[in-house]
This record gives C-alpha cells, sequence and structure tokens, in this order.
C-alpha cells in the first residue's frame, strides 16, 4: 500500500484541496437535478409530451370536481 497522507510519509500534496461548504452544495444540487431529471425521462422518447399529457390530466380532474355550495366561482353584482 502506498503512503498517502503527510503523517504518514506522503507528500501532501496529492490531496485536491476540498472545496467550500457553498460550492459542494451547489455541486450536490446540480447532481441531484441531473439525476432526477435522467430517472424522469428514463424510457421516454419525448418528455415534453409527458409533462403536457401530466398537465391536461390534472386540468380535466380539476374541471370534472364539483363546485362549491353557493356558487363561489361566478361574478357579483353590487
Amino acid at each position: 500500500m502506498g503512503m498517502c497522507l503527510p503523517c504518514h510519509g506522503g507528500s501532501g500534496n496529492d490531496l485536491s484541496p476540498t472545496p467550500d461548504r457553498e460550492t459542494r452544495r451547489r455541486q450536490l444540487a446540480e447532481t441531484a437535478e441531473q439525476r432526477q431529471k435522467e430517472t424522469t425521462s428514463r424510457g421516454v422518447k419525448n418528455p415534453q409530451a409527458v409533462e403536457r399529457n401530466k398537465k391536461n390530466q390534472e386540468m380535466e380532474k380539476q374541471e370534472m370536481r364539483p363546485s362549491p355550495p353557493g356558487g363561489g366561482g361566478g361574478l357579483k353584482v353590487g
């Protein structure tokens, strides 16, 4: 086994400096976003079409819901 730490006789220059917390946090966030995009688009040829269909289905569900009693969505004449 090679010596890689300065306390064990290594040069110490072999270690890469660790980025500050903000840089590391940003890198982790970017990686997580990329991983999530890859997961959601796995097996999908056209992800934009899937998103459109999803939004259309949500809108249809909202339209199918019965309106609350009292007709709270109409115009009010004073």
